[in-house]
């Protein structure tokens, strides 16, 4: 009993102590498990094909990976980063003013909005206008030093990205034998643990699917109608409302919505009616008709446990808490309903011996 005591506790170490040794470069193994989820069905296909060649399938799967996600990624960042540079050097030369677009829609608005903005102290527009426009530069001078950061990391990212790629490999050559050896030793019923194991398998694909896939659609019709509207730095805001529709339900309104308020007071009617119809018709209807397509009822979580575990995920982790946290929901959902049938089981049991 002691030995068998102490070998747990030695299991309990050694996984803490490799779990510290993994944290530093828990991102690239986050998303090379998420990447083997998704991509697992091309490799089974490409499995079928050669059966006596699992090696060249995880190869040919990887390559397929690089093609279709991180080359896109890799472009899209590359102008991203241009604009926001140009838009940036705009902004410190004067060229744009973000306080005279406060100006020009204040001056536009009717009189009873006026008179609601000075009954809640609201008229010191020129501080306002300052605190925005002093904002905005404050965090234009913080972004700049991190990008230079990043630009300057480039062999950790590389490498980072290198680590995910290698996982990859592996997790798609070997990921059958390791999933059953993750089962076998995880101390639960047999039911219990395809339970979980299902029910990751399913929240992955669900939050990936239907957040990134939905997330890149909506930033994309942003995209077009900015640039068709003649707005500066289209593919920024294209990339901020991808980036904003990871929040479920209300994400790409909060950067086309004011763009479209702007329209309305400065008298440009029809650009904003246009913009607004835009916005709830198209994009607003992307989040309610290709969302269930995409993911189907795989996740099982209600519409405020993926909106709250989104955010709470991404406050938390970082970029990577919109998986995280959705996951970490879903496994405590089907945990408690593990345990809720197991207490109904053993009660029904003691009623009917």
């Amino acid at each position: 009993m002691i030995e068998h005591r102490g070998f747990l506790l030695l299991l309990m170490v050694v996984t803490l102590a490799f779990a510290w040794v993994l944290y530093p470069f828990y991102g690239a193994v986050l998303w090379a498990v998420v990447v083997a989820v998704l991509f697992a069905p091309v490799h089974r296909r490409l499995l079928q094909s050669m059966p006596d060649r699992p090696n060249l399938a995880a190869a040919l799967t990887v390559l397929l990976t690089i093609a279709i996600v991180i080359l896109p990624l890799a472009i899209v960042a590359t102008s991203l980063v241009q604009e926001a540079s140009s838009l940036f050097a705009k902004m410190q030369s004067g060229e744009y003013n973000p306080g005279s677009y406060l100006q020009r829609v204040f001056d536009a608005l009717p009189a009873w909005a006026t008179g609601l903005i000075k009954r809640f102290n609201l008229t010191d527009l020129s501080a306002l206008r300052e605190k925005l426009a002093s904002g905005l530069m404050t965090g234009g001078q913080i972004l700049a030093p991190q990008a230079l950061s990043i630009g300057m990391n480039t062999f950790d990212f590389v490498i980072r990205l290198g680590i995910m790629l290698y996982l990859l490999f592996f997790l798609l050559r070997d990921g059958k034998a390791l999933a059953s050896v993750i089962r076998e030793a995880i101390p639960l019923r047999g039911e219990q643990k395809a339970a979980l194991f299902k029910r990751f398998a399913d929240v992955v694909r669900a939050t990936v699917k239907g957040g990134i896939l939905v997330a890149m659609a909506q930033g994309t019709l942003g995209g077009i109608a900015f640039w068709f509207l003649g707005i500066h730095a289209a593919l920024l805001w294209a990339v901020l409302m991808a980036f904003l529709s990871l929040i479920p339900a209300i994400g790409a309104t909060l950067v086309w919505l004011p763009v479209a308020i702007y329209f309305l007071a400065t008298g440009a009617i029809w650009q904003g009616i246009g913009l607004v119809l835009y916005g709830v018709l198209v994009i607003g209807l992307v989040d309610n008709l290709l969302r269930p397509f995409l993911v189907g009822k795989g996740s099982r979580l209600p519409d405020y446990v993926v909106l709250i575990s989104t955010l709470g995920g991404i406050e938390v982790f970082g970029l990577n808490g919109f998986v995280i946290g959705p996951v970490i929901a879903a496994m405590f959902m089907v945990s408690w309903e593990i345990f809720v049938t197991s207490r109904r089981e053993s009660e029904d049991d003691a009623t009917n011996p």
